[in-house]
């Protein structure tokens, strides 16, 4: 059974799982020369698009996560369940998973 979904906005996440969406790496270097598709590596870099409310601990009470919506992560480069929407990838990872919350 597929499931299509006609926007990531309809697509929210439990407990304390996190969608992101890789950030792609540029295919153009600095002076201006193009990358093939081949040489152009996958990032660890995405862009968390929504937030689950949170886990529960083992006294029941909610654990809210470590990101929020807007925050750049690192994330591993191998992991997570794809979800695709149209021709868009994403990603969902529970909050542990994170490797890091990038800082600017």
């Amino acid at each position: 059974m597929s499931t299509t979904l006609k926007s990531i906005k309809a697509l929210a996440p439990l407990l304390d799982r996190v969608l992101v969406q890789r950030i792609k790496a540029e295919s153009k270097t600095a002076s201006g020369l193009f990358l093939t598709e081949s040489s152009v590596k996958e990032l660890n870099e995405a862009k968390v698009l929504a937030v689950g409310p949170g886990g529960l601990d083992k006294d029941g009470k909610r654990v809210a996560c470590g990101v929020k919506a807007g925050d750049r992560v690192l994330i591993p480069q191998y992991g997570g369940s794809p979800v695709k929407v149209g021709d868009e990838e994403y990603s969902l990872f529970r909050d542990h998973d994170i490797l890091a919350k990038i800082n600017e």
